[in-house]
């Protein structure tokens, strides 16, 4: 037997309404809608459901029985359907995210602190990682979604752009680049350098840019944690580069940045395992890590830092 929901529907209100034109105002159909739908629900069935005559409808006794139980079941299936609209306006429960640290420490706090005050019903629980980490805990679904440093090619995860943002030169401030009118890539030929270590995302981009501007540079020490650099460059055992997500400088430190030409981008991404659905409370994160990064952005393009 092959029954429409339209036909059931249209049933149920005239068993209500004892009338095609009332039931047709009732759901929202034409009478002849109405009359043709529950012919049709006749034929499947196999058997008279409605008595007709010019002056009334009414029920035969299989159409009593139908409609006392189709009643029930439209009503079930009513509330059924509200409950999952409900769910799916839900903004509450737990969300875990996983950010790699200069995320963690320099985006996360304003999302964290703008989530606390639009959504106080979700909790959101930060786990500061390498990049490696996160993607680990992503993929394992030990987290709902994370933020990592792109470009990311990885075919299991979607990932959306959500910044970009420049390469800057760290340098103490006493350091002949400090006091340059302009700062280029080729300037930092023969430097020794403090960079962090191939846990970062950004290690292999700068590299790659290194290797695009064809420069020879003397990596004296790796680091594993991006605030190791500044005492490391103030103590003058070498020069560094870092993000721009990563200001502002640490006060009283005698460091400065310096803007680097042909400027240089990483991109910060938002990753989610592939053809997973986000939580609704999880959905309502992701959004707001959008708009924070879009703030930051629109807020460091009018106003420059260095």
């Amino acid at each position: 037997m092959n029954y429409t929901l339209r036909q059931l529907r249209a049933f149920v209100a005239v068993a209500r309404q004892g009338s095609f034109s009332q039931a047709g105002q009732l759901i929202g159909l034409s009478q002849s809608a109405i009359s043709h739908s529950v012919k049709e629900l006749e034929m499947e069935a196999g058997v008279r459901l409605l008595d007709r005559t010019t002056r009334e409808v009414l029920l035969t006794e299989a159409g009593q029985q139908l409609a006392t139980r189709l009643t029930r079941l439209l009503d079930e299936l009513n509330t059924t359907l509200l409950d999952v609209r409900s769910y799916g306006e839900q903004r509450s429960g737990t969300v875990r995210v996983a950010a790699s640290q200069t995320p963690s420490a320099h985006l996360m706090p304003q999302c964290l602190a703008s989530c606390q005050q639009h959504y106080p019903d979700i909790r959101v629980i930060l786990h500061d990682r390498v990049q490696q980490a996160v993607l680990h805990s992503v993929r394992n679904a030990e987290v709902d979604f994370g933020i990592v440093i792109g470009p990311l090619h990885d075919a299991d995860f979607e990932a959306t752009e959500i910044l970009q943002e420049p390469f800057l030169l760290l340098c103490h401030q006493e350091d002949e680049l400090a006091q340059a009118e302009q700062v280029s890539w080729q300037m930092l030929a023969g430097r020794d350098m403090v960079l962090q270590d191939y846990a970062s995302g950004s290690r292999v981009l700068v590299d790659a840019v290194l290797q695009q501007q064809a420069l020879h540079i003397n990596v004296v020490q790796e680091i594993g944690h991006p605030a190791t650099l500044y005492p490391m460059v103030e103590a003058g055992i070498g020069i560094s580069i870092l993000p721009a997500l990563a200001l502002p400088l640490p006060s009283g430190r005698k460091l400065v940045v310096r803007r680097l030409y042909p400027e240089m981008n990483r991109s910060l991404m938002l990753i989610r395992r592939k053809n997973r659905s986000l939580t609704p409370a999880a959905e309502a994160v992701w959004q707001e890590v959008r708009q924070q990064a879009l703030l930051l952005s629109q807020t460091r393009s009018l106003s420059p830092a260095f």
